[in-house]
């Protein structure tokens, strides 16, 4: 049964999920604050197993439409579909994005 091919949720992801040694998951980063119409990031944090995303969509942007008790509901496009993602906040990173004519 050695030869078996791995199919769980984290296979093949040794790459995608590593962290540096010293990266430590502060409390700011559990309880930051993220608002229905934030763009967001999906940047997934190894070491929070608790409403961690599907492999697949590292790195995507999305909309936060809404919540699911305190975890956001995220609006990607995978493809030509759009899908939702029910993440726990350490997995997401905010975008700022500049509006026309804003100078900062």
């Amino acid at each position: 049964m050695a030869n078996k091919k791995a199919k769980g949720k984290r296979a093949r992801t040794r790459n995608v999920l590593r962290r540096n040694v010293r990266a430590k998951t502060t409390v700011n980063e559990m309880i930051k604050e993220i608002k229905v119409g934030d763009t967001v990031q999906i940047n997934i944090n190894s070491s929070i197993q608790k409403g961690m995303p599907f492999r697949r969509t590292y790195g995507k942007t999305g909309k936060v439409i809404g919540f699911q008790g305190n975890s956001p509901i995220v609006d990607i496009k995978d493809g030509n579909k759009k899908k939702k993602i029910i993440s726990h906040k350490v997995h997401l990173k905010k975008i700022f994005q500049l509006i026309k004519g804003d100078k900062k």
